[in-house]
């Protein structure tokens, strides 16, 4: 006995030094990262400091105000440097990390990219821009880590096609931004990383995936960004921090990753993609950035590169019209009650557009609690959330994402009694909630007859907007920006958003407003659907945002990107004339 009883606590030991020297292995993992990022970002300010010296006459400030489009033409001309530029925006991107904490590289061959367009007698249409990109967007000879640690090794052979397609058009990708461990939240966080912050207020976040961008692109480090949407990431980012942001349909700028060097167990992360796929898409401070940077992408040499994507050139007939649109709008979608900000937000966008000359429609989108349910959640948890856990193997899980982590590990037999017992309840609180949506396919059958679901679903809503005749459609999106460390208390409040990654429609943000005294003392009368632990968490997670951005969400039909950036364009223009 005595022996067994030591073979057991010899075991058991073992078993602690184990986990132990793991632990201590993910650490050095992680502390070597952060080392290599900020060798790098010394590096781009030594670099900035030499050129400072070479050319201490810059007018910084004239420079980074300068729209996109303006800030071309005087790069074609002549009149600014490309050198001038990238400098300038390097110098403006260290001050906003160091607030922030959004960037995860500067990109230091963006030198030699520099140096090889100085060279070319053809000029791109993103001649001597800097763009940022989202940290998993492979760049050659860099890491797509997705905030994970066992991505760490993950060195890029080759750049990915949007990149290859951005340098070919002049761009200089100078810097890669920080996101959320995994990309499965809107709150931008990762354990080797660390918490990216909203420059316009560092209490609040600044949504996700794509939140190193918002917080880049919103404190003026960067004039272009490409983010990438599954559920809402660009467009997030782009309600929080008050930017343009433009989710295509899916396929129109294609998903296309270079080679990394080494394996990275990363199939959890694009779970789900061909039901509901991720789109590439830009963000920046105006739509004609976004137009212009899709104008850019859609070329001859995006078509070779990568054979599937359909090689549809950019309308720009399209993007210039002024006929007047018949648009469909909504100001909730019954399922999650938005603050009232937001709401007005496009009461008052529909007013003006009316008074525009634009045909003003009602439109409910139909079944939303079963989209987000039955479609959404249950393509990406199909499993049980099991291939979404083998990511985290070896890692330290953020504690925005450990209630998600949490829920997809509770036995299936024990979320199948949860989720009957749950259902019916009216007032459940939010983590178990979550758990209740997680439903799953039991057989390659089930998953079969979910893909004809999700088609249904999108031929009878294609059916209803056509039956109501519509161009475009006006509707929410959520936001202001949430106080830090409340989206992973909401994580299905992303039902505005996410509807149009089921369907693959093209949708836009566009900022038209900012949070008033009167808006707050709205939100406290705010009960949400039933008043219920959600609503309150929703309550709490905004309250106290007077000035932050209010945006809405602008929506087309499959492959029409430059009639939705044309109606963006609309609600800009309406929203700044006010």
């Amino acid at each position: 006995t005595s022996a067994a009883l030591t073979l057991l606590g010899g075991s058991v030991a073992a078993l602690v030094v184990w986990k132990w020297l793991g632990r201590k292995m993910i650490q050095k993992k992680m502390e070597e990262a952060r080392r290599t990022r900020d060798e790098g970002m010394k590096k781009m300010a030594k670099a900035v400091q030499q050129f400072r010296e070479q050319v201490p006459s810059v007018q910084t400030d004239a420079i980074l105000s300068l729209p996109l489009l303006e800030l071309t033409g005087r790069l074609q001309e002549g009149s600014l440097s490309p050198r001038t530029v990238l400098y300038t925006y390097l110098e403006k991107a260290l001050e906003v990390t160091q607030q922030t904490n959004c960037l995860r590289h500067f990109i230091p061959e963006c030198e030699e990219q520099l140096q090889e367009i100085e060279r070319r007698k053809e000029k791109g249409l993103l001649y001597g821009i800097p763009v940022s990109i989202k940290d998993h967007i492979g760049h050659k000879g860099h890491l797509a880590t997705c905030g994970l640690v066992q991505c760490l090794g993950t060195v890029m052979e080759e750049d990915s096609v949007l990149v290859k397609v951005l340098k070919k058009q002049g761009a200089i990708p100078f810097a890669m931004t920080n996101v959320p461990q995994s990309l499965y939240s809107y709150e931008c966080s990762n354990p080797i990383f660390g918490q990216t912050l909203n420059p316009l207020n560092p209490q609040r976040g600044p949504g996700g995936s794509s939140g190193g961008e918002g917080a880049l692109i919103a404190g003026g480090g960067s004039i272009l960004g490409i983010g990438s949407d599954m559920g809402g990431s660009i467009r997030l980012p782009s309600s929080f921090c008050g930017l343009c942001g433009l989710k295509p349909t899916a396929e129109r700028l294609r998903w296309v990753l270079a080679l990394p060097l080494q394996p990275c167990s990363r199939s959890g992360l694009r779970r789900g993609e061909v039901l509901v796929p991720c789109a590439l898409g830009p963000m920046a401070r105006d739509v004609d950035s976004l137009a212009l940077c899709m104008k850019a992408l859609l070329c001859q040499e995006m078509f070779q590169l990568d054979p599937a994507v359909p090689p549809i050139p950019f309308n720009e007939e399209v993007y210039s019209s002024s006929t007047p649109l018949r648009v469909g709008y909504y100001d909730t979608d019954g399922y999650f009650p938005l603050p009232p900000c937001m709401r007005r937000a496009v009461k008052e966008t529909r007013r003006a557009l009316q008074a525009a000359g634009h045909q003003l429609v009602p439109f409910s989108p139909p079944r939303i609690p079963y989209v987000m349910t039955e479609l959404f959640m249950k393509t990406f948890f199909a499993d049980g959330g099991r291939t979404w856990l083998d990511v985290f193997t070896g890692d330290i899980i953020d504690p925005g994402l450990k209630p998600q982590v949490n829920s997809c590990r509770i036995p299936r037999l024990v979320k199948k009694l949860l989720a009957l017992l749950l259902k019916p309840l009216v007032t459940i609180p939010p983590p178990l909630k979550d758990v209740a949506m997680i439903s799953t396919c039991r057989s390659v059958k089930e998953m079969w007859n979910h893909q004809h679901q999700i088609q249904v679903y999108r031929s009878q809503f294609i059916a209803q907007w056509k039956e109501l005749q519509l161009d475009v459609v006006l509707c929410p999106v959520l936001g202001p920006a949430f106080t830090t460390g409340y989206p992973r208390k909401l994580l299905t409040a992303i039902s505005s958003t996410m509807l149009y990654n089921v369907l693959n429609f093209p949708a836009g943000i566009v900022p038209v407003s900012t949070v008033t005294e009167a808006d707050e003392e709205e939100l406290k009368l705010y009960k949400g659907c039933c008043d219920d632990p959600w609503d309150r968490t929703l309550k709490q997670a905004v309250s106290g945002a007077v000035g932050m951005p209010v945006a809405v969400q602008c929506v087309a039909l499959p492959w029409q990107e430059e009639l939705c950036l044309r109606f963006m364009k609309e609600v800009e223009t309406l929203s700044r004339d006010k």
